[in-house]
Order: structure tokens, then sequence, then C-alpha cells
């Protein structure tokens, strides 16, 4: 008996550490998404306020969102995912944002970005000095190819933008809440498609000797796929251009393979 105790007691306890290290993970897999007091009244304000509306529509709270911002309209729509769709949650006005149609170019150029960003868990901001931020992530991948600069370029509160897009404090409030708690759900990236314009072949027609123009037809191709399925495209780099699938035609491909 006495043979055997010491091996079954080593696996007891290294058995307990594992479990223990888990439940660890688990808890800071919800911790790392940045709070202080502030955000937490915020969010605790908020999210009862929006609460009805989501169920309302048929969403849950804390479900995967996406964020599309049209430039020249003003306008951020805030989407909700649900059966696999993301349907329409809000339209929000952009109180300010700098430049014109087309890209960031570099820093300091007072232009706001134009492609396809993702925000984690470490660009939401709740100390920002805007009232609430997190960083769009330009600039991408794309626009290192482009030798493009800038930096810190936000979706924010307040009513003044050097390149950001800033949306008050009351209508970042939201934003912010619905962010925070689909990563607090558990998804890890949030998508933001920005695009000069709403881009119908009509406006994008009114731009044809723009030196944007091939660029707009690229970003085009994200834009039609998402307006076509309410899903989002699959979006890579390849030789420094966008490569823009529609998910449902690669599935398609994978089942006729087999």
């Amino acid at each position: 008996m006495h043979f055997y105790t010491k091996p079954i007691s080593s696996l007891l306890i290294l058995f307990t550490l594992c479990i223990l290290l888990v439940g660890v993970w688990c808890s800071s897999a919800q911790a790392w998404l940045p709070k202080n007091p502030k955000v937490t009244t915020i969010i605790e304000k908020v999210s009862k306020r929006l609460k009805p509306e989501l169920e309302a529509m048929g969403f849950k709270v804390g479900s995967p969102i996406f964020i599309r911002i049209l430039k020249s309209e003003r306008n951020l729509e805030l989407w909700v995912k649900k059966d696999k769709k993301y349907h329409l949650f809000k339209n929000y006005s952009i109180c300010s944002y700098s430049g014109f149609p087309g890209p960031k170019l570099y820093e300091g150029d007072w232009q706001s970005p134009e492609g396809f960003y993702t925000v984690n868990a470490g660009q939401m901001n709740p100390w920002s000095e805007n009232y609430l931020s997190f960083n769009i992530g330009y600039p991408n991948q794309y626009d290192q190819t482009k030798n493009r600069t800038g930096s810190a370029i936000m979706v924010h509160g307040g009513c003044t933008s050097m390149g950001c897009f800033a949306m008050s404090d009351h209508r970042m409030e939201e934003i912010y809440t619905l962010a925070h708690l689909a990563m607090d759900k558990g998804q890890k990236d949030i998508n933001i498609h920005i695009f000069p314009f709403e881009m119908t072949q009509h406006n994008i027609s009114k731009y044809i000797e723009s030196p944007w123009f091939s660029f707009w037809k690229d970003l085009k191709k994200g834009y039609d796929i998402f307006e076509r399925t309410h899903i989002l495209p699959k979006v890579s780099i390849v030789n420094g251009q966008y490569v823009i699938e529609d998910p449902a035609r690669i599935i398609l491909s994978k089942l006729k393979i087999k």
C-alpha cells in the first residue's frame, strides 16, 4: 500500500494544481479587458438602458458586433450578430472627423483612414482624455506596405478630431458599452470597415477621375459582399493588396472539393 501512496498523492497534487491554474486562466480571461471605476459605472448604467432595445430586436446583451463607418455621410453603423449574420442595431451620427474622401497617408495629415481594421481588448481605453475611446488599429498591414504613418487613431467621445472619429460622449457611451460587453462575452476582435462614402455604383462612378478610384474599387468588393450577405468578408493582404473573399463562396468551393 505504501508503495502506491506517493505516486497517487503526487498525481492528486498535480491534478489540483492544474484545476487551480485553469481557474486562474479563466478568471484572467475576463480581467484582461481594461476597466476602471468610471467605465464600470457607465457600462452598468448604459447596459440597463440598452437591454430592452436589444431584446426587442431579438439580440442578446454581449452578442458580437461589427462597426461600419461612412465618412461623407458622417455615419457610424453598429451591427449585432444573430443567427450567423449581422443585423443593423443603430446609426450613430459622427460629431466630427477630419479630412476628405481618401485614406490617411502620414502622421499629421489630418486625414481619417479608410480600409479594414480590427479592435481587440488591448485597444480599448477607459482612461481616454476624450471620455472613452478605442484605437481602430491604424496603420494595419496594408497601410504599412504603403509606408503610411500615423498613430492613436481612435473612435472616441467629444466633438473634436485630428484624424479620429469623434462621436460625442453620450453616443460613445453606447458604442463603447456594446464593444466592451461583446469582448467580455468572448468576441476576440471587432471588425471596423471604414469607407469614404456609401459604396454604391452611382456614388463611386462620380470619382472615376480620382487617384483613389482603384483603391475604392477594392474596398467596394468588401462592401458589396457584406451588403449582399450580412456576413463579414474574409480580408487578407497579399503582395501589398487587399484580397477580399466571399465566405459563402469559400464554403461552397470546399464542399465541391469534397
